[in-house]
């Protein structure tokens, strides 16, 4: 079980960049940051307009005064503070991420940003430089990856029991957006805006998140890959709103991606499926409680979170907030990682390299590596599904 008494002596003074009223994602965040206790509210520059800013921002709690017009006035007036911010959760479109995390870092605190972190490798690179140079962390919100399941399949394969890794299938296909729906959504809108999504859509929006599970479940490399991305809603175009992608991985094994939001019937439909030599497991963010182990010529095992069966000795198997049985979800998964974002948050601090490197949590590699697969995917489709190196 999560021990809700392992948390910071001093909670994190917390602030967020976007998120307002209204914002899904911003809650999401306040969830799952506030959940232990280890980080604390108290500034932010929630909205573009400084009276609705004002206005949510003391609905929360935060005094009127740290409620800033922008992120530029919140970082330099926090600075001259004896209580100012230590740490700023970014949750604003694609497109401002990489200055507002560059201010941020610049500022000396320690980032979470939304993912894509950048439009490019090479600003997604030059962030790492800079929270290296200042020895700030820098976290990036693959939120399905608190899951405890996820980690006992990462053990799993880590272990062996399903042997060597020969095939990845990979999807993330709801249907959501199977119409003009940014025409009376402006969450919906910005997403379709190349000047603020940036080169890709639906892969950034959520073929990423499956991406990375891939990587983290199995420790692979992709190789090369090949893409094929559509418009299905032409208004999208140059964005994509349903695509393919082959992939090789630098151990012999293959996959595939299938990132959609023109998927008409579905939730979700987040799953993945890693079919080793002797073994398969496959997991659905709709049912997140539960692994698939199917093991050749045995019946088909439903793993459950909680269990004593699971691997309890690997940390993230372990972060139960409740005992097997009851549902846990998503906010559950969010807690869990800003829990070890504030670990390695004061870890950095107090210069205890050994808690940094036996913590695991979505760093800035792990926010390269998603904009470099939506550069090559790009790449890929843009000259006829070419295969590129990754």
């Amino acid at each position: 079980m999560f021990n809700e008494e392992t948390r910071l002596e001093q909670p994190i003074r917390w602030a967020m960049v976007g998120g307002g009223r209204g914002s899904e994602i911003g809650y999401a965040h306040r969830s799952g940051a506030s959940r232990d206790n280890n980080f604390k509210l108290v500034a932010g520059a929630f909205d573009i307009d400084a009276d609705r800013c004002r206005d949510f921002g003391t609905s929360l709690g935060v005094d009127p005064e740290r409620c800033y017009a922008d992120y530029k006035t919140l970082f330099e007036a926090e600075a001259k503070r004896d209580d100012g911010i230590q740490a700023v959760s970014i949750a604003t479109p694609n497109g401002t991420h990489y200055a507002i995390s560059k201010a941020a870092i610049e500022a000396g605190l320690h980032v979470i940003c939304e993912k894509p972190v950048t439009f490019t490798v090479v600003e997604a690179q030059d962030l790492k430089r800079l929270a290296t140079e200042n020895n700030r962390v820098f976290g990036v919100m693959y939120g399905y990856t608190g899951f405890p399941m996820i980690h006992q399949a990462r053990e799993m394969i880590s272990r062996g029991d399903i042997g060597e890794v020969r095939v990845i299938n990979m999807q993330f296909a709801h249907g959501f957006h199977n119409t003009e729906v940014e025409k009376n959504s402006p969450g919906a809108k910005w997403r379709m805006n190349p000047e603020v999504s940036g080169p890709s859509y639906i892969l950034g929006d959520v073929g990423s998140h499956v991406y990375y599970l891939a990587g983290l479940m199995t420790g692979l490399e992709v190789e090369k890959l090949c893409c094929t991305r559509q418009s299905f809603i032409k208004s999208r175009a140059p964005l994509e709103d349903n695509a393919h992608v082959m992939m090789n991985f630098t151990n012999g094994a293959v996959g595939t991606l299938w990132a959609s939001g023109v998927n008409a019937g579905s939730m979700h439909q987040q799953k993945i499926r890693i079919i080793g030599e002797k073994a398969s497991i496959e997991w659905w963010d709709e049912r997140p409680n539960q692994l698939s182990y199917e093991v050749q010529g045995e019946p088909v095992r439903i793993l459950e979170r909680g269990m004593g069966y699971l691997y309890q000795d690997e940390p993230g198997v372990g972060h139960n907030r409740i005992g097997g049985g009851h549902a846990e979800g998503f906010f559950e998964s969010w807690a869990n990682l800003y829990s070890r974002f504030a670990i390695v948050m004061k870890a950095t601090d107090e210069g205890d390299q050994k808690t940094i490197d036996n913590t695991w949590y979505p760093d800035i590699d792990a926010g390269i590596d998603g904009v470099r697969l939506i550069e090559r995917c790009v790449e890929s489709a843009d000259d006829d599904a070419k295969w590129v190196k990754f």
